[in-house]
């Protein structure tokens, strides 16, 4: 019975309007940008957290859409992340990170189709 409720939930769309972002991602991106430029150690955290929000944005995705998504791929790879959401945050300091995330994934997306 679990795996057919978990394609259930996988296959439905997420409404980014009411799902409710925890950890990390909940934080602006004014306090990611101050949290990573005093610890190196803070920057991998934030990238991981995105890493798994990213993750978990693929697995909810419908049957056949972002099949094989590399999250990771060797031309843009996790150094090339982490500036593109220090980049995005610095252009978008009253946005929360998760939002940064967010357009983290729809960059890979367009990497996958190059």
């Amino acid at each position: 019975m679990w795996p057919l409720a978990w394609n259930t939930v996988a296959a439905e769309e997420l409404d980014a309007r009411t799902a409710q972002i925890v950890g990390l991602g909940a934080t602006t991106c004014r306090q990611f940008t101050a949290d990573a430029a005093g610890d190196p150690q803070v920057r991998k955290d934030y990238l991981a957290w995105a890493q798994g929000f990213m993750s978990g944005i693929v697995l909810s995705r419908p049957p056949g859409v972002d099949v094989g998504l590399d999250l990771s791929p060797p031309t843009f790879g996790l150094m090339a992340q982490l500036r593109f959401l220090e980049e995005h945050c610095a252009r978008n300091e009253t946005a929360d990170f998760s939002s940064a995330v967010e357009a983290l994934y729809k960059r890979l997306r367009l990497e996958g189709k190059t």
